[in-house]
């Protein structure tokens, strides 16, 4: 499956409601979408918290992107991510 970063920034609101509980329920939308939270951590700087998650494709790591700031009230950028190893057999093949 795809990997992908999720980088997180969290609203006034939402650190009010951090918990192990939110956490559960970030891994359980994930599911939901077909994908699977490979890791969370918490950040200092741009960012509040970094995933790195997979899921089957762009279209469900966007679905989970949206539902996790809707539900959660963290505004996400994702990017795509492509282990090292894939991106040198990619362009060692040009």
């Amino acid at each position: 499956m795809p990997s992908f970063f999720m980088f997180g920034k969290y609203s006034t609101d939402s650190v009010l409601k951090i918990s192990r509980k939110r956490s559960q329920e970030a891994i359980e939308l994930a599911e939901e979408f077909g994908g699977e939270i490979t890791s969370m951590y918490a950040a200092l700087g741009a960012y509040d918290l970094v995933m790195v998650v997979s899921f089957p494709d762009m279209q469900d790591a966007l679905k989970f992107s949206v539902s996790m700031s809707k539900a959660m009230g963290i505004s996400f950028s994702t990017l795509p991510a492509l282990p090292m190893k894939e991106f040198e057999e990619l362009i060692s093949s040009q």
